[in-house]
């Protein structure tokens, strides 16, 4: 019994022992799964290493063309601002026209002239105008702070008003010593000083022979700026009092007619309209004339 024991285990241990061509089989099956798997995993590594290779490319092509196109944007938008800004109003030739205009007004005062054109909103866009007129507003008058009228004649039509000062620097009279009510004056009396003649008020005198042997209605300190109520004196000109401009210069002479807008005493500065419609200022004298300096 125990040989035929010992003879069936020897039996199932050769029966159950591995062959030779078992092991070669499954050493080629693990091979071929492993070269399997490798070539699975580098193809998959390609195709993310294309894939990160293709998109910032793609994303180039498409910045590129957003900045090609955002270019043409600019082009067209600054060659439509470059027509559009032809059809818009300089500003400048706006304040250029204004103080040409109060220049021009304000011929015959006496002293240095000088006028400042105030500032214009840049904002503004008004319609390019070959045909600007300036004028003076009813109220509005060619000294100091004033406000003058801006208007386009042709279509499409537009109007504005620009603030200007109008600076008028030369001598004016006031009181040297004390002056009681019913003196004459006389030249000891006056001393001349220089300022700004729109700052001061009106009716102020530039000319000594306008004051003295005239009669002091109200009684005054000394530096006191004499004006044309503190003196008795008659009016040579009247208010709608139709006078005659006088302008003499080097080699001419000129003369037209006009209506006083005020009245004054000799030598007192006084505005009249001529027949155009133009404010012209002057010094008023004898017999109805206003001599006008150039």
């Amino acid at each position: 019994m125990n040989a035929n024991r010992n003879a069936f285990a020897q039996y199932a241990l050769t029966k159950n022992a591995p062959r030779p061509f078992n092991l070669i089989k499954r050493a080629l099956a693990f091979t071929c799964f492993s070269l399997a798997a490798l070539f699975f995993l580098v193809t998959l590594n390609m195709a993310l290493s294309i894939n990160a290779w293709s998109e910032p490319a793609a994303y180039n092509n498409v910045n590129n063309a957003n900045k090609s196109e955002t270019i043409k944007l600019s082009l067209k938008e600054s060659s439509y601002k470059e027509n559009n800004y032809k059809d818009i109003q300089d500003l400048d030739v706006i304040k250029t026209k204004v103080r040409e205009f109060l220049i021009t007004q304000s011929q015959g005062m006496p002293g240095v002239v000088s006028v400042t054109v105030g500032r214009i909103d840049n904002n503004l866009r008004l319609a390019n105008c070959p045909a600007i007129e300036v004028f003076m507003p009813q109220g509005s008058r060619v000294w100091g702070k004033t406000s003058v009228g801006v208007r386009c004649n042709m279509q499409p039509t537009w109007m504005l008003y620009v603030q200007a000062n109008i600076s008028v620097k030369a001598r004016y009279l006031v009181a040297a010593l004390p002056l009681a009510q019913g003196h004459l004056v006389t030249n000891e009396d006056l001393v001349f000083e220089n300022g700004d003649l729109a700052q001061l008020p009106s009716g102020i005198f530039t000319d000594a022979s306008q004051l003295i042997g005239r009669s002091i209605s109200i009684s005054m300190s000394p530096g006191t700026v004499l004006r044309q109520e503190m003196i008795r004196q008659p009016s040579v000109l009247q208010q709608g009092q139709t006078v005659t401009l006088v302008s003499t210069g080097a080699g001419f002479d000129i003369t037209a007619e006009g209506q006083a807008l005020t009245k004054a005493s000799e030598g007192q500065v006084v505005q009249v309209k001529v027949a155009s419609g133009q404010v012209i200022s002057g010094i008023a004298r004898q017999d109805g004339v206003v001599s006008v300096g150039y």
